[in-house]
């Protein structure tokens, strides 16, 4: 037993100031609503000083950003090219649907958070932009690009998808995420119609954007 408990206590000491804090963070959000919960209370549970959590991170919200992080690189980690032969929309569908087995142990703690972000705006906004930073490496990984003058309305597009699955998904309490794989198919499959609509109106405007946008750089003395 003495032995398992330093082995326990080794592990512990194992994980940086950062992975205790989102630790923390996520097990006290599955506890009690997002807004009872002090960054003291987040030190506290960590095993940190608050002076050790603010060097680790400045806000509730900036760990919020360290745990977006740590779901992207599990799921980037653990992508393969075994569906290397499938469209882009079906291995952005596998690897979504791993993002959401990634976040299947913080699923009580997330819909404590998300019913309070759904109250306040600017978390929303905050929310939009974590969301908007996964999905440009989701899409890389799944073989897709948000490069080009489509790339940023590409990316808002597949943030919002996500969004609107993700609260089918914490409602989803079947084994086999039957409406939650259902609502993203149908998502990415209208993204797709969407996206080769606004590629096809890039290519039928382009020859009248072109010249104007070089009679603009020729007067602001780009060229």
């Amino acid at each position: 037993m003495n032995s398992k408990k330093r082995d326990d206590e080794g592990e512990q000491k194992s994980h940086t100031p950062r992975d205790r804090a989102i630790d923390a963070l996520m097990t006290l959000a599955a506890q009690r609503p997002w807004t009872d919960i002090t960054l003291a209370d987040v030190a506290g549970e960590a095993g940190l000083s608050l002076a050790q959590f603010r060097d680790a991170f400045p806000s509730k919200g900036a760990v919020l950003g360290g745990f977006s992080r740590r779901i992207d690189r599990i799921v980037l980690d653990a992508t393969t090219d075994d569906l290397a032969a499938e469209s882009v929309k079906d291995r952005l569908f596998d690897v979504l649907m791993r993002r959401f087995d990634a976040l299947k142990p913080y699923k009580t703690a997330l819909d404590s958070i998300n019913a309070w972000a759904m109250r306040d705006p600017l978390a929303l906004a905050e929310f939009n932009k974590l969301a908007v930073n996964s999905m440009r490496f989701m899409l890389e990984a799944a073989g897709g690009s948000s490069e080009g003058p489509l790339g940023a309305v590409k990316l808002q597009g597949l943030a919002m998808a996500w969004s609107r699955v993700f609260h089918v998904w914490l409602a989803d309490e079947s084994e086999d995420l039957a409406k939650t794989m259902a609502a993203l198919d149908k998502e990415l499959e209208r993204g797709k119609m969407l996206t080769h609509r606004l590629d096809e109106a890039r290519k039928t405007l382009a020859p009248l954007a072109n010249p104007l946008i070089g009679l603009a750089e020729r007067f602001l003395g780009m060229r």
